[in-house]
């Protein structure tokens, strides 16, 4: 049996750490639909303010959702964020609950607002926030149609 190598294992160096602030983007999709409709206001009123958006009968949109997430790489992963664990939490927050329904009577976040692209993307931020535990959450950016969408970055921004 030979006998075994006494050589010392080569020094292994860790990787560098690069500083630096960073932002990485999930984007998921959804569908759904909506009416846009202020109940204090005159059906005449929203038809004018909404037109077409204040179908009786409802619209619907292939919505495109991107979330932001801003801070500075785990100097032992490399991650800001894992972008699993964040298409997780965009999934469980937003998309499970929002898929095929109708966002104004199916959706128990969003009961009681005008479902407005703007107001959609304040909401999405308060339900998405609270699992953001890797750097913090910069923009969510919500499409209603490819040109046209709302982005929120959070309320200190305001």
């Amino acid at each position: 049996m030979p006998a075994k190598s006494k050589r010392r294992p080569a020094s292994v160096r860790p990787p560098r750490v690069l500083a630096g602030t960073v932002c990485i983007t999930r984007q998921v999709h959804f569908n759904a639909a909506h009416r846009l409709y202020n109940p204090t206001k005159s059906l005449a009123w929203n038809q004018r303010q909404y037109g077409l958006c204040t179908n009786p009968h409802w619209h619907g949109h292939n919505y495109v959702l991107e979330v932001t997430v801003k801070g500075q790489p785990d100097p032992v992963t490399g991650y800001l964020i894992d972008l699993a664990e964040l298409k997780r939490i965009l999934h469980a927050a937003v998309v499970d609950r929002c898929d095929h329904r109708n966002l104004n009577e199916e959706v128990d976040f969003l009961r009681d607002i005008i479902p407005s692209t703007e107001n959609l993307v304040i909401a999405f931020w308060n339900e998405i926030a609270p699992h953001i535990r890797a750097g913090r959450l910069h923009c969510v950016r919500l499409y209603e149609t490819p040109r046209n969408y709302a982005e929120y970055f959070g309320p200190e921004a305001s």
